[in-house]
């Protein structure tokens, strides 16, 4: 079935039926409370991919004081059996269907921590079961599903939260604060960039390894399109370089990179994008990318901005824009915002933000303490492990009605629709396709083919 079909059915979407043929099919929406079921004021979870990433989303959520791990679900058994030693009363399972279907209304809340192509998949079956999610980055693998988790989160009145834990940082709210206030004035450009790899130009791997006994290679593949098992190509680290289950470095380091200033500038999505890379290849990412957008303006830009990001080895290349004071060299990763009274440097990450005025840094002693305590931003934390717990315990902290989350899908699904036309653009190097927000189409037809794809039954 085709994305946008199962975005119009509204019925079925909210059912979840159209994305879990077999055993979820006849899951059946339940009617939302005003208020999150709490048993003894506990929140109760359930996580969906336990391996990596999914490990440390597991240790962040649980790390508070007032989280029940209920449930587990991981297609490795391997990975399964390594989170059920940190939580042995919790419940196993392999396929997450299976897991939402028999649990129901023992649970609360529910964590996505899977491959990017099972995102929308698992998260749209919790949501439609009226659970409340935290779901990694990038929000979703196609725009299609985006707009169709913002709707259905909204139309629910639920909790939500996209994984992107330096949303949460000093240093990124720092930097939001200083560009509203107007420091630079009027941002024109924004350059971003990440030397990491995320690609992949080489050719599609032939024949097929065995499937390791410890993993259901048909839960992996989920959704996505049958392909042979290939040892180290796809399970467990290396599916972030390939069309059918990542989204590239864009997509990985994009999101976490795009994200202050997205946020800072007020942005909504794109109106052009142009990518220069090497032609498609029909497996794997471009290994370098370099991305241009331009945004329609906001109350903290010029007229129109102007984005360009790059990634690969060598990124970003040598720009007037990126020439730092003093000879300093630039930080592997980061963002640059240039404005009408300077530029405004933010390294990646845990780095405080630079002011640029002139070919000169210059002191923001006296702005940073005043919206320091504007705005309750104490010293910073150069410490990743207990700051990156903060956004898993605002999550949590919102469901049980004690916060508000700064990063629901109501903002996700904007800035990854943003991140995912980039990724398309990437199959029409050189070309500059023209993005219509209201009807989320592009005006090159050729493109809108790749807003969603086929959902293979499995």
């Amino acid at each position: 079935m085709k994305k946008r079909e199962f975005i119009k059915k509204t019925a079925v979407l909210l059912t979840g039926a159209a994305i879990l043929p077999a055993c979820g099919a006849d899951v059946k929406t339940e009617k939302i409370s005003d208020e999150i079921n709490k048993t003894n004021g506990r929140l109760r979870t359930a996580h969906i991919g336990v391996g990596n990433m999914g490990l440390e989303d597991l240790n962040a959520i649980a790390s508070h004081n007032l989280v029940d791990v209920t449930a587990l679900c991981d297609v490795d058994a391997n990975k399964l059996a390594e989170a059920k030693k940190l939580h042995p009363k919790a419940k196993t399972y392999s396929d997450y269907r299976v897991m939402l279907k028999e649990l129901g209304d023992q649970i609360d809340a529910v964590v996505v921590s899977t491959p990017d192509h099972t995102h929308a998949p698992a998260s749209m079956m919790a949501m439609g079961m009226g659970k409340n999610v935290y779901c990694q980055k990038p929000l979703t693998h196609h725009v299609s599903e985006a707009r169709a988790m913002r709707k259905i989160a909204k139309e629910k009145n639920l909790i939500t939260q996209m994984g992107i834990q330096v949303h949460s940082f000093y240093d990124y709210k720092l930097a939001t604060l200083l560009i509203q206030s107007g420091i630079i004035g009027k941002v024109s450009t924004v350059r971003a960039w990440s030397p990491k790899n995320w690609g992949y130009d080489g050719p599609v791997p032939e024949g097929s390894d065995p499937v390791p006994e410890t993993l259901d290679w048909n839960l992996w593949l989920g959704t996505a399109a049958k392909r042979p098992y290939k040892k180290d190509v796809y399970h467990p680290g290396n599916w972030r370089k390939l069309l059918d289950y990542g989204c590239g470095t864009l997509g990985d380091m994009g999101v976490h990179i795009f994200d202050t200033p997205y946020n800072a500038l007020a942005l909504d999505v794109p109106r052009t994008i142009t990518t220069k890379c090497r032609k498609p290849n029909g497996f794997g990412f471009p290994e370098n990318n370099e991305v241009t957008y331009e945004f329609p303006g906001t109350q903290y830009t010029a007229e129109t901005l102007t984005w360009i990001w790059s990634d690969g080895e060598g990124a970003p290349a040598a720009h007037p824009d990126l020439k730092l004071p003093d000879n300093q060299e630039l930080n592997d990763q980061g963002a640059m915002f240039i404005g009408e009274k300077g530029s405004l440097y933010l390294p990646h990450f845990m780095k405080i933000p630079q002011l640029i005025v002139d070919g000169k840094f210059k002191s923001m002693d006296a702005e940073i303490a005043k919206i320091g305590a504007a705005n309750n931003l104490t010293t910073p934390i150069r410490e990743y492990d207990s700051e990156s717990k903060k956004h898993y315990h605002q999550f949590v902290d919102t469901c049980l009605g004690k916060d508000e989350c700064t990063a629901p899908f109501s903002y996700a699904a904007r800035l990854t629709e943003t991140i995912l036309l980039g990724v398309i653009a990437g199959r029409f190097p050189g070309e500059t396709l023209h993005w219509d927000n209201s009807t989320a189409r592009f005006a090159e037809d050729k493109a809108n083919e790749f807003l969603d794809s086929e959902y293979r039954v499995f």
